[in-house]
């Protein structure tokens, strides 16, 4: 438990060793004995029991040779009957005998492989370029035409990283988006972004284009706080691999932007991070910086991370084009664990290409990061442009979501009138009514807990 969220009155629980629990209880497993005696204990206790209080929770500890305080038991209390009465629906679904347990989770359908073939990428055409001189028209350009005017040599990478320092500067403090500057850094990488272009080398879309970190992305040298005041001062000694494969893509990193602590909602040491569209708002969890600072302009791009939601819903809220990845699609090496089995990193951007060609880079296997598998992603943007690329593919909606009340449901059904008109063939679909979804939270509060074990 953190000192921070321990009660002045409180005495430490005492321990049988002073080994990490983790590592106690992995020790345990691997010579064949259940480590996990307390949470044993504790479930069997409650099966004899009609109602969960505290001096249940206390027999199990002495039995597990644990001590805690009364107020840490009833910190566990609620918890654990709200998990009692998930596990109860849980146990209602009825499942067969040919549903493998998750051993190795593969999103693929049965029947079908991933994309093969190599990876490929073509931008559209960039159309008409914003005013070099007009910072306003540049700050919010896709990268299509950020890209294209520096190779054309109209802005170069350093004034593009100036204009948007100076945005962040000028306009971070009023959403509290910015955790970290990486200044240093971002002229380092912009005057090599620079130097490689004079020279006809560029690396690809992304070549010279500034862009901002969801602050759980370990970052060499520069803080990595996952928005949380015990982990303010955490520097850590290697990159998360999205960020070296930005870099190798010659992308310019100027912040690491806000995220809710430890990755739930939009409320860090620093405050709550604000909608550029509404500064009464928050801007949503978690990856809440991201979002805004992409939306008001102050990043040509950035990376968020979704577990639960949090790529999709700053970007609802905010306005901004996010692009939650397939499981296994992109390495989570280097970025702070919230669920193993659930976390996602992905694009937040102004635009849909600009997903696209962010999700091109950093996405595939990395040897670090087991889960990732190898599939082709091919973008042809040239082909897609003007939407004569949808004709014909088949997009399923679940449809009770979009049968909500006045305005929002006229709102979401124009997005279906949108894709009927793109020549997309709409299918409905609906999850088993038996199913209890909002149970399956206990996947992420167990992993979360194992996690942060040490608060």
């Amino acid at each position: 438990m953190d000192e921070a969220l321990r009660h002045p009155d409180d005495p430490p629980p005492t321990r049988l060793t002073s080994m990490k629990r983790r590592t106690f209880l992995g020790v345990l497993s691997g010579i064949g004995i259940s480590g996990g005696l307390f949470p044993g204990i504790l479930w069997a206790r409650m099966q004899e029991v009609e109602e969960l209080t505290p001096e249940v929770i206390e027999a199990a500890e002495k039995l597990a040779g644990l001590s805690f305080s009364t107020s840490e038991r009833e910190m566990m209390l609620e918890r654990l009957q709200e998990n009692r009465s998930s596990f109860d629906d849980l146990r209602r679904v009825e499942i067969g005998s040919d549903v493998a347990p998750a051993l190795h989770f593969d999103p693929s359908p049965a029947g079908t492989t991933p994309p093969s073939g190599g990876s490929r990428v073509r931008p559209s055409a960039p159309g008409a370029l914003p005013d070099p001189g007009r910072p306003e028209e540049l700050a919010f350009a896709s990268i299509v035409q950020l890209g294209a005017l520096l190779r054309e040599g109209s802005v170069t990478s350093v004034q593009l990283t100036e204009l948007y320092l100076d945005r962040l500067r000028r306009l971070g403090d009023q959403l509290n988006c910015v955790v970290t500057f990486t200044e240093e850094l971002a002229f380092e990488q912009a005057e090599q972004a620079d130097r490689e272009l004079e020279e006809g080398r560029p690396r690809g879309p992304l070549h010279g284009i500034p862009w901002g970190a969801k602050d759980l992305l370990d970052t060499r040298g520069y803080p990595t706080t996952w928005g949380a005041y015990p982990f303010r001062e955490r520097v850590p000694e290697t990159d998360a691999t999205v960020v070296e494969r930005l870099d190798a893509a010659g992308a310019v990193l100027i912040a690491k932007l806000s995220l809710g602590s430890l990755a739930m909602g939009d409320v860090w040491y620093a405050g709550q991070t604000l909608n550029p569209w509404n500064l009464e708002q928050g801007a949503s969890g978690s990856s809440a910086g991201s979002a805004a600072a992409t939306v008001a302009g102050l990043v040509g791009f950035s990376i968020g991370s979704e577990t639960l939601g949090s790529i999709v819903s700053p970007a609802t809220r905010c306005g901004a084009t996010g692009l939650r990845p397939t499981f296994g699609r992109v390495s989570r090496h280097g970025a702070m664990p919230l669920s193993w089995s659930m976390d996602k990193l992905g694009p937040l951007c102004r635009h849909v290409e600009d997903c696209a060609l962010v999700l091109a880079a950093i996405q595939g296997p990395d040897g670090l990061d087991r889960t990732v598998r190898e599939a082709a992603f091919v973008w042809d943007g040239e082909a897609w442009d003007g939407g004569s690329g949808l004709s014909g593919l088949r997009v399923g909606y679940l449809e009770t979501g979009f049968n909500g009340d006045g305005e929002e449901r006229e709102r979401d059904r124009e997005v279906l009138t949108v894709l009927e008109g793109l020549g997309v063939e709409l299918e409905p679909v609906e999850l088993p009514d038996e199913l209890p979804i909002s149970a399956l939270r206990i996947i992420l509060s167990a992993e979360s807990a194992a996690s942060f074990d040490s608060l």
